[in-house]
């Protein structure tokens, strides 16, 4: 085994959207997929378990005490998943089965936060089939905030990963300059980017943050369209009204150490796709520039980080 090279797979797929469990039937499927191409680590997108939340930009999503946006959050409140309620015990005991790496992005209903309040998480499943990590999203973005909550920096970790080391951040997070910086403090030299979808997010942001970094990054995003809306959507008829035909177009890539394409973004198209990265690429890049080692000066600057886990209560018995 050559541990300076890591498989990795981008599913780039579809939910089925607001379905919870059929959504995690497909997920599975494609961790077997990307098993047989020989992968060691598999990503998807951000929020794809149950899906993004399209309907707020295709909807009054603003108005007050609207039973439309009530009766649609409720849907997707329902089938969000509480992992304190064993809802990706499958996933990992598959992990384990496979010996797999997963970057999966759920919309978690947060249990220690009183179990009804919804959270774009970013879960890793290590190839043990162990939960290592949850990254609450720092700041929905826009109108996600009408239905997502503003996470915490409990999940800003990183992971071992053969010679690797992992770490991963939710959509426009990925421009925050603060929360990479967390990351690549902390040894991380292969950073995932997960989306909802859409080249317009990942053609610019990855290929910078790759020269920025000196490290590979995975932006991994999802596909929607119209024939994506399953017929037992709340409220489906005034989704269709205001809908465009494709609603994420995908845009999965990889950029290598020095910002340039590996795989360019992959358009259209649903699929789980590997490619082989090599670890020492990373050590050519850093030796004219590493942004937290010998061109830093933490005698000048230095970034203080929160990793608590938020909650509302502390109870002492």
């Amino acid at each position: 085994m050559n541990f300076n090279i890591l498989r990795i797979a981008m599913a780039q797929i579809a939910p089925v959207w607001l379905d919870k469990h059929k959504t995690i039937a497909k997920i599975k499927d494609a961790i077997v997929d990307a098993s047989n191409q020989k992968a060691e680590l598999v990503v998807f997108g951000e929020a794809l378990l149950p899906g993004y939340p399209h309907w707020l930009s295709l909807s009054e999503a603003t108005k007050f005490d609207s039973s439309i946006q009530k009766e649609i959050h409720a849907h997707y409140a329902r089938n969000s998943i509480v992992i304190e309620h064993a809802d990706l015990d499958d996933i990992s005991q598959l992990a384990k089965s496979l010996s797999m790496a997963i970057y999966l992005g759920i919309v978690e209903r947060a249990f220690d936060r009183g179990a009804h309040s919804l959270y774009c998480s970013l879960v890793y499943i290590n190839q043990e089939g162990q939960i290592r990590s949850v990254h609450r999203k720092l700041q929905p973005t826009y109108d996600e905030r009408l239905t997502w909550s503003a996470g915490d920096g409990h999940g800003l970790k990183v992971h071992a990963l053969k010679q690797f080391t992992v770490g991963g951040l939710n959509c426009w997070e990925n421009w925050m300059p603060l929360p990479r910086t967390a990351l690549y403090a902390q040894g991380e030299n292969l950073h995932i980017a997960v989306w909802p979808g859409s080249d317009h997010n990942t053609k610019d942001i990855s290929r910078f943050v790759a020269r920025e970094a000196r490290s590979y990054v995975v932006s991994v995003s999802s596909l929607m369209t119209v024939s994506d809306f399953p017929k037992d959507t709340p409220h489906l008829d005034v989704l269709l009204e205001n809908a465009p035909e494709v609603l994420a177009n995908g845009g999965s890539c990889i950029a290598g150490p020095n910002g340039e394409w590996i795989v360019p973004p992959i358009m259209h198209k649903e699929g789980v796709f590997v490619q082989d990265i090599d670890y020492n690429r990373v050590l050519e890049e850093r030796q004219n520039f590493d942004a937290v080692g010998h061109y830093s000066r933490p005698d000048v600057t230095k970034l203080i980080v929160n990793r608590e886990r938020q909650t509302i209560a502390k109870f002492e018995d």
